[in-house]
């Protein structure tokens, strides 16, 4: 399953069902779990752990160090979960001692080609990242964020769970659950209302989340205002619990200086 025109240093831990590309580098320090496939002309280095039935595709980079001057050879680390598909040119940097050490990817997300993960990058489950989608170091995606294509992000920006961005989108504030943005820079435009559709919520539950999109969005309320609102929620539709304790869990840990979207 190796081809013959690989390089797999000693001391890498690759599976036996593990899929090797002719031409691919697989450095010392790698492990690769059962049924990933790791196309041509790879090079995965670096303390790096990559789960199962991942499909890696040609002209991927994965665990180089980060993009970081104060880098200096720590053995920090990329995580990368089950059932991804890591499209070409993609570009993952391990972490940096200032940031906790590990950029993290978690399990069934689909990355398109050109996507840039800096170090120290945390992504959730279930997203989607177009082609040419740019993370600077620190960032955080939530659970089932849809990121549009040429989407760039500021470093240490979070995206809750649940949000969009439209093609050509640049945060430089957080972004909180549910919402879907536009623009350079990026501004809140509405709520991902047909995503949660799909994904079997209830009319109460999108209620809920619409009623939190006026909150913030609508009542020319501060954001501290906005939570009050927010938390008086839970008790009015118990359906949404779940959607109001995750949107004043993110907006509990905006910084002033930072924000969100509007």
């Amino acid at each position: 399953m190796i081809h013959s025109t690989a390089l797999v240093a000693e001391g890498a831990q690759i599976d036996a069902s593990v899929s090797i590309g002719p031409y691919s580098v697989i450095g010392p320090h790698v492990s690769i779990g059962a049924g990933t496939t790791v196309g041509p002309h790879c090079v995965i280095e670096g303390h790096t752990t990559i789960g199962r039935d991942n499909r890696i595709f040609q002209f991927a980079s994965l665990g180089a160090i980060p993009q970081d001057k104060k880098y200096a050879g720590e053995p920090c680390e990329l995580v990368i979960g089950d059932r991804n598909t890591i499209r070409e040119f993609c570009t993952f940097n391990i972490g940096s001692p200032g940031g906790g050490g590990i950029t993290r990817v978690g399990n069934d997300n689909w990355l398109m080609a050109y996507v840039h993960l800096a170090h120290d990058c945390i992504v959730g489950d279930h997203t989607i990242f177009a082609n040419n989608t740019q993370l600077a170091g620190h960032v955080e995606v939530g659970d089932w964020v849809i990121l549009g294509g040429f989407t760039v992000v500021h470093q240490f920006v979070r995206i809750g769970a649940h949000a969009m961005t439209a093609m050509c989108s640049l945060l430089f504030a957080d972004q909180p659950p549910f919402v879907m943005s536009q623009g350079q820079p990026a501004q809140a435009r509405s709520m991902n209302f047909e995503g949660l559709r799909r994904r079997g919520y209830s009319p109460e539950r999108i209620a809920a989340v619409k009623a939190m999109h006026k909150a913030l969005y609508r009542d020319a309320l501060t954001l501290a205002q906005a939570q009050e609102h927010i938390r008086a929620l839970a008790d009015r539709t118990p359906e949404a619990r779940t959607e109001v304790a995750l949107m004043l869990a993110f907006l509990e840990g905006v910084s002033p200086q930072r924000g969100i979207v509007r």
